[in-house]
């Protein structure tokens, strides 16, 4: 029973110090990327990358290590073969993470850095250090970096997201003109949120001087959209519309 139990738990055999660095190291860089990703409230957050990192290196560490008892003369095996079964499995939770909304295909980029942080915890699991950290901080480069560069080379090269606030005169069939506009220059409709309430006198809402009290009810309305349009055009063209109150762009979120 001991020498049992001091050959499962007892160094060497592939559960050395090496081992156990290229796991931490693995858990450092997952964790990073996971908040990263957590950081920007994306389907795959931390625990998500975190978890396909760390596993992805055991798995190699497994592959590399775990079969040495029973190799001998007669018995050879490939350790890539591990390797190869990983770039496949984890597929599956790419899949699972995108989705398609309308037309919209969403999840693309947090799929593809889940399969990035299975690589990078294979790259520790192989004793590639070096190599993990500098795909790391080509995700970060990548992620963080090409959105604002995209967007200065110009407006059609990068989707992005945008919300518009609007309110208008109710009566006037103006949300079917509104969304034709949206669609017709570009975007894609992804939430509309809308909201029915007479006139209020708020600093950021003034009743048109023209109307008397009571005056008509007022549509406010809250459009997310997703395109490689021009934004501010959008929004000019939309405050033109006869009865359209007030349009604004509430913020802009990037499409990642």
């Amino acid at each position: 029973m001991q020498v049992i139990a001091s050959a499962l738990w007892g160094f060497g055999h592939g559960q050395g110090a090496r081992q156990f660095a290229e796991l931490g190291l693995s858990l450092l860089l997952s964790s990073l990327i996971g908040l990263e990703r957590a950081a920007r409230q994306k389907s795959g957050g931390l625990r998500t990358h975190t978890l396909v990192g760390v596993g992805s290196t055991l798995f190699m560490e497994v592959s590399q290590h775990g079969f040495m008892p029973v190799l001998g003369h007669n018995v050879a095996l490939d350790p890539s073969r591990v390797a190869a079964q990983i770039v496949s499995g984890i597929g599956f939770i790419g899949g699972g993470l995108i989705f398609v909304r309308r037309d919209v295909v969403k999840g693309l980029t947090t799929a593809a850095t889940v399969w990035l942080t299975c690589a990078i915890g294979m790259a520790c699991g192989g004793g590639l250090a070096l190599l993990a950290t500098a795909a790391t901080g080509v995700h970060f480069l990548v992620v963080r970096g090409y959105p604002p560069l995209t967007r200065r080379l110009g407006p059609g090269l990068s989707a992005q997201q945008v919300e518009l606030q609007l309110s208008y005169q109710v009566g006037r069939s103006l949300l079917p003109r509104i969304l034709e506009l949206c669609t017709g220059r570009g975007f894609s409709v992804l939430d509309t949120r809308i909201g029915r309430a007479p006139w209020e006198e708020t600093e950021t809402l003034q009743p048109p001087a023209e109307y008397e009290m009571p005056a008509p009810a007022v549509a406010q309305v809250l459009l997310r959209l997703e395109g490689r349009g021009e934004v501010h055009q959008l929004v000019g063209e939309i405050a033109e519309l006869h009865g359209v109150l007030t349009a604004e762009i509430r913020h802009d979120v990037d499409a990642v």
